[in-house]
């Protein structure tokens, strides 16, 4: 058995749970944050067999696509004047981390 944690952008996580409770995979979210805009992500945790592992992979990888996305960055004007301009800076987001660990016991009480 194998344990995928999938950190995703929260706006790809709905999506992405309810695609993989469609195909059978349970799944448990966890509300993250981190990463360079400090926006907040989504972590994702589930539980598949061996055989299972390349569905629920692919599954993610159809869903969390990256993207690029404008955000704004300031710099000073003229060196130490307090104004500052903003400008917009081209970021990639979207897309997942994914781990996948090796599960040596698992238990339902």
């Amino acid at each position: 058995m194998k344990l995928i944690v999938a950190i995703v952008q929260d706006e790809d996580a709905g999506r992405l749970v309810s695609a993989l409770m469609d195909k059978g995979f349970g799944v448990t979210k966890l509300a993250t944050t981190g990463g360079f805009l400090r926006a907040g992500n989504t972590t994702l945790i589930s539980g598949v067999e061996n055989d299972k592992l390349d569905g629920a992979l692919e599954v993610i990888e159809k869903i969390c696509k990256s993207r690029e996305q404008i955000t704004a960055s300031t710099t000073p004007m003229n060196g130490t004047g307090g104004v500052y301009v903003p400008y917009p800076i081209h970021v990639k987001v979207g897309g997942a981390t994914i781990f996948v660990l090796e599960v040596d016991q698992f238990l339902k009480v």
